[in-house]
């Protein structure tokens, strides 16, 4: 069983939300890790495990991601981890799989699935074996008590429930 572990430089995770029900508004999480317990690149055996620091959210505007970390959303000061544990993975092709997993939010955790792509293996100028997958999925925030919204004069509401996803990782051989 090979450790595989987070190359920070060359990851990210960036969520959107439908701001207004006319455009989308784009964020990141600055600090987080990840590490999978493997034979091999091939994720169909793996545990996986991420957590992600939730005071390192950043939506490119101050005000707003103070606004994310505080009581009406994340609630930072009680809980300033995401994190996300495997419980079943599904290979359904070479490069793409399944991965099930408890997904906590807000002290809240909620078994879900998410789309993981391997986008390849190699081997780094300085003999290090690195491996990279593209993660996709949505969440219904609600499910995790992330539940403020305003109603707009023109109908419809501030924020849309789903917040969708991209993570794409990259990981070193330990």
């Amino acid at each position: 069983m090979a450790t595989w572990n987070l190359d920070k430089s060359h990851s990210e995770i960036e969520f959107k939300v439908r701001h207004m029900m006319i455009s989308t508004v784009k964020g990141q999480f600055n600090n987080f890790d990840i590490n999978v317990e493997s034979a091999s690149e091939d994720l169909s055996e793996a545990k996986i495990s991420v957590s992600i620091d939730v005071d390192s959210i950043n939506t490119n505007n101050e005000q707003r991601d103070e606004h994310l970390k505080n009581a009406d959303f994340f609630n930072v000061a009680e809980n300033n981890k995401i994190t996300f544990i495997s419980t079943n993975i599904v290979k359904k092709s070479d490069e793409d799989f399944e991965v099930t997993g408890d997904l906590t939010i807000k002290g809240v955790t909620n078994s879900k699935t998410f789309k993981v792509e391997l986008g390849g293996v190699a081997i780094d100028p300085w003999g290090n074996a690195k491996v990279g997958y593209t993660v996709t999925g949505a969440i219904n925030r609600a499910d995790f008590g992330l539940t403020w919204n305003a109603a707009l004069e023109t109908g419809g509401v501030m924020l849309s429930d789903e917040v969708k996803f991209t993570a794409d990782i990259q990981l070193v051989k330990g």
